[in-house]
């Protein structure tokens, strides 16, 4: 069996962060030792934290690769393979990919996506060739007339670590300022013409078959053990509905009264951690410093942008949000937890031997080094 120890490394632990040494044996963590001793043999970390693997519980990355411009589809498998370094580079070991069941019209490409990354994750997942631990998030838009026909055959996929139903309808959640709604559509080439219309129709759409598709997807969704997680919620009322349907997260939630709702009512709640990088929401949501200023943010998720988990959790640190346990905590343990991997998240005898070792150069958290089940894949 394979041994490595890395010493001189500051090891963030669950509550602490200690100068020392750990040993990898295997696929898993042997041996957490305080104390600053050189070990003959040992890889030098000179100083370097190390944390736990980061656990990504949603990521449309995998999107960015498959349509690199807005005219230019890559190839499937390729795109895949160029995701997956993403993710490693950014201290990403365990991903969720969290793939969109049902067209609204504006992006029919990303049920072609769906239905290729399912395909290639089936193939690819037991071949050794990918860095990260890739997963299935479903993410399933209740107002498509195609999301029962797409998402009921993987449902019960092996892959499948998550559910959530969203709703992306103009006039709700992400899109309840329909100027912004339209913004987008203009940015797009589309018509004012078919702008208006489409509006119109997909709001009709939305009317007839939310309530349905919600229950159908809820009715599957109960007999498999997976957490299931709402999109984008604003309003109390709709914080309501969910915990009424046995929904535990809310993912993304757009309102600060949605997001404490959540928390007050017993909800997990995710946030971008692009929102913490940038300092503020892109689409003018509630800040995800607010947030975690609010305790209300229990994980950080990449959205669009791996390597946006490191650099948020060391930002809470430098913004004096959070100590450097909690805040990794949110990009690791917390969100390994949510989704039931209970075999890593933490640097912990025993645990899984994923690890990242990170510098801060000029405030900045550059990954370094990275070991996913004891093997460095970065």
């Amino acid at each position: 069996m394979s041994e490595i120890v890395l010493s001189d490394a500051r090891i963030v632990l669950a509550d602490a962060v200690i100068e020392g040494a750990l040993v990898l044996r295997g696929e898993n963590i042997a041996l957490v030792d305080a104390g600053r001793a050189r070990l003959a043999g040992a890889l030098d970390m000179d100083g370097d934290y190390l944390i736990p693997g980061v656990v990504d519980v949603h990521t449309d990355n995998l999107e960015r690769q498959v349509q690199p411009r807005q005219n230019a589809r890559w190839p499937s498998r390729s795109a895949m393979m160029a995701h997956d370094a993403q993710c490693a580079a950014a201290g990403v070991t365990s991903v969720l990919d969290a793939l969109c069941l049902g067209d609204l019209g504006f992006n029919e490409n990303r049920v072609r996506t769906f239905r290729e990354a399912v395909a290639d994750l089936t193939a690819m997942a037991d071949t050794g060739l990918f860095k990260a631990e890739h997963f299935l998030h479903l993410r399933c838009e209740m107002p498509a007339p195609d999301v029962l026909d797409l998402f009921t055959p993987v449902a019960a996929h092996p892959l499948t670590r998550m559910i959530s139903v969203m709703d992306h309808c103009p006039g709700v959640g992400q899109y309840a300022n329909m100027e912004y709604y339209r913004g987008l559509r203009r940015k797009d080439g589309f018509s004012e013409e078919y702008i208006t219309a489409r509006i119109a129709e997909l709001q009709d759409q939305r009317a007839r078959l939310r309530g349905p598709n919600r229950k159908a997807i809820l009715a599957v969704a109960a007999a498999l053990n997976v957490p299931l997680a709402s999109h984008d919620d604003r309003t109390e009322e709709e914080i309501a509905e969910n915990i009424a349907d046995g929904i535990a997260i809310s993912e993304f939630p757009v309102s600060m009264l949605a997001a404490q709702a959540a928390k007050a009512a017993g909800m997990e709640v995710i946030a971008g951690a692009p929102n913490i990088v940038r300092g503020g929401s892109h689409s003018g949501n509630v800040s995800a410093a607010d947030l975690v200023g609010a305790a209300a943010v229990d994980a950080f998720a990449s959205d669009y942008v791996p390597a946006s988990l490191v650099e948020a959790a060391f930002r809470c640190v430098a913004d004096g949000a959070l100590d450097l346990p909690a805040a990794i905590a949110l990009i690791t343990d917390r969100p390994a937890r949510m989704v039931q991997l209970h075999d890593r998240g933490r640097i912990a005898e025993g645990l899984r031997g994923d690890l990242v070792r990170v510098r801060v150069h000029d405030g900045l958290p550059v990954v370094r080094q990275v070991w996913r089940a004891g093997e460095r894949v970065i």
